[in-house]
C-alpha cells in the first residue's frame, strides 16, 4: 500500500472506516537535538490534522507516538493540548514513556505512546519485559570497507575512550563526550554519519540499523545509506509498536 500523500490536503471523509488511528507524529520540533520549537514548527501541527480525521472517522482507539521532551515542550502545553482535545472529543486518555529496550531491541529509544480510547476505557500497558537481544546477533559479520571510518577519526575515538566491552557501541554526543554500551543509543535521521560507531571504528550497516529498529529481515533494504539512515532514524520501534497496538486489540476482543 502506498501512502495517498499529503495529509493535510487529504479530506477526511474520503479516509477509509477505521477502529484504531495510528499517527508517528514529526519529532523534530520537539526532540532534543532539533530546536524544540514544538506547535510554532509546521510539522508540529500535524496533531490537528489526527485530530481533524478522528472528529469525522470517530475510530475507537487512537495512538500517538513522539520524542519523550514532546511531554515537556514549552512548559508541557503541548501534551496538554493533545490530551485536551481528544478528551474533549469524548476519549479517555493516558500516556506512559516506553524504551524500545525493554521491548527486547538492543536499542536505548525513549518515546512517549498517548493512546485515547472510546467506551471510557483506559489501556492495560505492556509491561515492557522482553529480554534484550544481544548486540551480536545484529551485527554483520562481514561489513563493506565502505563502513569503516578514516584511520584519523579512529584514532581520536581511541584516544577519547576505552570500551569495557565488545562488541559495544561507541556514541559521541553533542558536546563531544564518548561513551560505549552493548547496545545502540537512539538512531537520529539527520546527525553526524560518525556519532555511533561500532567497536569505535566503523558505521552502522544499513541492515544493522533496520535491526536496531526490529524490522524484520525480509524489509527490503534501500538503495542507499543516506536512505537508510533518514528512514531508520524517523521510524517507530516495531516491537515497541506491536505491543501497544496487541493490548489494544486484546481489550477490544480482537486479539
Amino acid at each position: 500500500m502506498r501512502p495517498h500523500g499529503d495529509i493535510t490536503a487529504i479530506r477526511a471523509d474520503t479516509v477509509p472506516e477505521h477502529d484504531i488511528l495510528f499517527a508517528g507524529l514529526p519529532c523534530q520540533p520537539f526532540s532534543i537535538i532539533g530546536a524544540r520549537q514544538g506547535f510554532t514548527d509546521s510539522r508540529g501541527n500535524l496533531f490537528l490534522e489526527v485530530a481533524r480525521i478522528a472528529a469525522v472517522k470517530h475510530p475507537r482507539v487512537i495512538v500517538i507516538e513522539n520524542v519523550r521532551q514532546f511531554a515537556t515542550n514549552n512548559g508541557g502545553k503541548a501534551l496538554t493540548c493533545v490530551v485536551a482535545t481528544l478528551e474533549a472529543m469524548g476519549y479517555t486518555v493516558d500516556w506512559r514513556f516506553l524504551n524500545a529496550l525493554d521491548f527486547g531491541i538492543p536499542q536505548k529509544r525513549k518515546r512517549i505512546i498517548i493512546v485515547a480510547m472510546a467506551d471510557g476505557q483506559i489501556l492495560s500497558w505492556p509491561e515492557g519485559t522482553m529480554r534484550i537481544k544481544p548486540l551480536s546477533s545484529v551485527l554483520e559479520k562481514n561489513p563493506d570497507r565502505r563502513h569503516y571510518v578514516s584511520e584519523r577519526i579512529r584514532r581520536s575515538r581511541h584516544k577519547a575512550h576505552k570500551a569495557k566491552i565488545k562488541p559495544s557501541i561507541w556514541h559521541e554526543n553533542k558536546a563531544g563526550n564518548v561513551s560505549s554500551h552493548p547496545f545502540s543509543c537512539a538512531l537520529r535521521a539527520g546527525a553526524s554519519y560518525n556519532y555511533l560507531l561500532v567497536d569505535g571504528e566503523r558505521r552502522l550497516t544499513p541492515r544493522e540499523l533496520f535491526r536496531l529498529q526490529g524490522f524484520p529481515e525480509s524489509y527490503n533494504i534501500p538503495e542507499t545509506d543516506a536512505v537508510a539512515r533518514r528512514l531508520t532514524g524517523n521510524a517507530v520501534p516495531v516491537p515497541l509498536a506491536r505491543a501497544v497496538i496487541e493490548r489494544v486489540l486484546i481489550q477490544y476482543g480482537c486479539g
